[in-house]
């Protein structure tokens, strides 16, 4: 993308230097006419850019609240699947150590109550 817009740069700067060596005085009265109607033209762009500047400033300011709040939730539903783990991790260790720790049935005791 960057060298298409530099064959476009590129290109104008071509044709502004063609335009020049071929019609210098008409190049030095477009020139003059810019410099005359600048203060003319300005000022009445300057609401339109304050307008603009102003739409780009309060979207940045409403792009970085959703953002953070977009960050919020994530972080919020990392903690969540976390507990969620430690939750599962920690019924399987209570399982595996009642499992453990469970007597075995013994045969013999019960064999030896039911002979005497």
């Amino acid at each position: 993308m960057t060298s298409n817009i530099q064959k476009v740069g590129s290109s104008m700067l071509q044709q502004v230097k063609h335009n020049y060596t071929n019609h210098p005085l008409r190049t030095l009265a477009i020139g003059a006419g810019i410099t005359f109607l600048a203060p003319t033209v300005l000022p009445l762009a300057k609401p339109l850019a304050k307008t603009l500047i102003k739409g780009g400033v309060t979207l940045y300011e409403k792009s970085k609240v959703a953002i953070a709040e977009t960050g919020e939730v994530i972080g919020d539903i990392v903690a969540e699947a976390k507990a969620e783990v430690a939750t599962e991790q920690a019924k399987k260790a209570s399982v595996a150590a009642g499992l453990m720790a469970s007597p075995t049935p013994n045969t013999e005791s019960h064999h030896e109550t039911q002979v005497n």
